[in-house]
């Protein structure tokens, strides 16, 4: 698998997403995207607004933004009001977490309903599903991708990060195997590595979000070859 540093970069979403993250993790990661350019950069909520204008001068680099992040739990209106603040504050790509406890409930018209009320919110703009895979089985992996689709979702994303990310590789393989190249799919949580990384691609992830200090060394570890 051959990639340059500037492919590599456009497939990566550098993200300072933990509940610890500060100004001094978003100030890094903001002069991480300007030298290394990835295709976006993720932040939590409240940090949005400081992203943006951090990047004005970026075209090149979307700005994303969480909803409903890390559990999934909130209720659909709150979920649309998130994305719109978002998409208000300027962000072009949404990523959003799935209702998991109605998922396993299997309350599946409900949450096809969430994920589709969070699409139209986002007003055309890319919405990456994210699963939480490390609570669901492989059967409720599937069902969740398909219900992203049918919603609208144009990705769907293994996990927030905050939840056990050993077994990621296995869940790229359930998705792929499920959604096949109909989605976009999406590794995150644990991703520390240029090893790993490409592991996850040659199973079918495209697009991986990657703490910004993992984002760096992985990158810094491609241009070393």
């Amino acid at each position: 698998m051959h990639f340059s540093t500037h492919e590599l970069a456009r497939m990566m979403d550098f993200s300072a997403v933990q509940a610890r993250s500060d100004f001094a993790d978003i100030k890094r990661m903001a002069e991480g995207a300007k030298r290394y350019q990835p295709v976006a950069v993720f932040a939590l909520p409240a940090w949005t607004a400081v992203l943006r204008d951090m990047l004005q001068d970026s075209p090149d680099i979307a700005i994303g933004g969480v909803v409903g992040f890390p559990s999934g739990g909130d209720t659909t209106s709150s979920k649309v009001r998130q994305a719109q603040e978002l998409v208000a504050l300027g962000c072009q790509e949404l990523d959003m977490v799935i209702n998991i406890g109605k998922l396993r409930s299997e309350l599946f018209a409900e949450v096809e309903q969430d994920i589709r009320a969070v699409v139209q919110a986002s007003d055309d703009r890319p919405v990456k599903v994210i699963l939480e895979c490390a609570h669901l089985s492989d059967h409720q992996i599937r069902e969740a991708c398909q219900l992203s689709a049918r919603a609208g979702a144009r990705f769907v994303k293994t996990g927030t990060g905050w939840a056990d990310c050993s077994e990621i590789g296995h869940y790229i393989s359930v998705m792929h195997a499920c959604v096949g190249n109909t989605m976009g799919i999406k590794a995150a949580g644990g991703i520390r590595d240029l090893e790993t990384l490409i592991a996850l691609y040659e199973r079918g992830a495209r697009r991986f979000g990657v703490g910004v200090d993992s984002a760096i060394k992985i990158i810094e570890q491609l241009d070393a070859l």
